[in-house]
């Protein structure tokens, strides 16, 4: 069968239509294909070239190149086939949905596809259609907590202003201790990753002692100034904060982000911020760690580094995360904060209308 050459004409927006297939991750695998094909032509792909890149025959290219042609997007669509009719009614469907988002668990605290299942005299695989087909997913949950801070606005606007618009001759850290990091050891050696098989690890360990990482991030350059301690008392706070100011530029202001901390506010470190007048301290509203960007390097670290660690002592996990942290320091990467006042602030809003909805 020959191939065509041509290129093929898309119609009006059937372009975004295919590439929101491509996207998309539930769209059936034989779907994207024929979106491939269409798009590969329409970019300039011969038959051949668009045969050997997809790995499939050219009478499959020819095929559905041809019915793109003759029906448009509708015609990359799987027919209706036949056999017994679809079971499932709109208002069937509809009860699954309504009982899936109100109706009382007969067991446990939330639906699961089998339980489902049988309240509604169904397969297992057709709720879970149901569900994908609405983006239902009642197995996962996510926390969260509202500020119920009286200053969370006034916060909020400070905090923003140092991110999206830091005073002129001054160093703008993200401050926080990361505490009790334990010093963990494996019960048994784990195998290595290889071919087919992810790396392994017991799920029993040793503990070793713990450690206090204490990080002043500066949010301008991305780099991370860094110490641990044995406690997180404000002695060693205060230690640290002077350590930062000793080593920055005496020509520029300091402004830390920090949390509400008890030790953070003790007379003996607000006695030494009255002596040093260019440190100057933003607090983070009650109950709004996501606000201080320092906690975003932090699980980058326990990521990247702490999550899979096995070490037999407390002095090979510090050294473990001072070693990363330099190397990091080497090229940093700043985070940078996008999202605005006004954004937040109607986010909590709709959060709290909705809390008090439910009560």
């Amino acid at each position: 069968m020959a191939i065509p050459t041509r290129k093929t004409r898309l119609r009006r927006g059937d372009r975004e239509v295919l590439e929101g297939w491509l996207r998309t991750r539930t769209t059936p695998q034989r779907q994207v294909e024929r979106a491939q094909i269409v798009l590969g032509s329409a970019d300039g792909l011969s038959g051949y070239e668009l045969s050997d890149k997809l790995g499939v025959s050219r009478p499959t290219v020819q095929r559905w190149l041809d019915r793109y042609k003759a029906h448009g997007v509708a015609g990359l669509e799987d027919r209706p086939r036949s056999g017994r009719p679809k079971r499932i009614t709109p208002e069937v469907e509809a009860e699954v949905i309504r009982k899936t988002l109100e109706g009382a668990v007969p067991a446990g605290t939330h639906w699961s596809t089998r339980l489902m299942a049988k309240e509604m005299g169904l397969h297992s695989t057709q709720i879970s259609r149901i569900w994908r087909a609405h983006g239902l997913k009642p197995h996962r949950v996510k926390t969260f907590k509202l500020s119920r801070d009286p200053r969370f606005v006034e916060k909020l606007r400070d905090v923003l202003g140092l991110y999206l618009a830091p005073p002129e001759r001054a160093i703008v850290f993200s401050f926080d201790e990361k505490s009790q990091i334990q010093a963990l050891d494996r019960t048994q050696p784990g195998l290595p990753l290889k071919k087919g098989r992810s790396g392994t690890m017991t799920h029993d360990y040793k503990r070793h002692g713990t450690t206090t990482l204490f990080a002043a991030l500066d949010v301008a350059t991305g780099k991370v100034i860094h110490e641990c301690m044995p406690r997180h008392r404000h002695q060693e706070f205060l230690r640290f904060l002077k350590s930062v100011e000793k080593g920055a530029d005496p020509n520029l202001e300091l402004h830390f982000i920090l949390d509400n901390y008890a030790t953070h506010k003790h007379p003996k470190v607000k006695a030494w911020l009255e002596k040093n007048p260019r440190v100057h301290f933003h607090f983070i509203p009650t109950s709004a760690s996501w606000m201080n960007l320092v906690e975003r390097f932090f699980s980058e670290l326990t990521q990247r580094q702490l999550k899979r660690l096995a070490v037999s002592s407390v002095d090979q996990l510090e050294s473990a995360i001072h070693a990363y942290i330099d190397a990091r320091n080497e090229d940093p990467t700043p985070f940078v904060w996008t999202a605005s006042v006004e954004h937040i602030i109607e986010k909590v809003d709709r959060g709290n209308k909705t809390l008090a909805a439910i009560h």
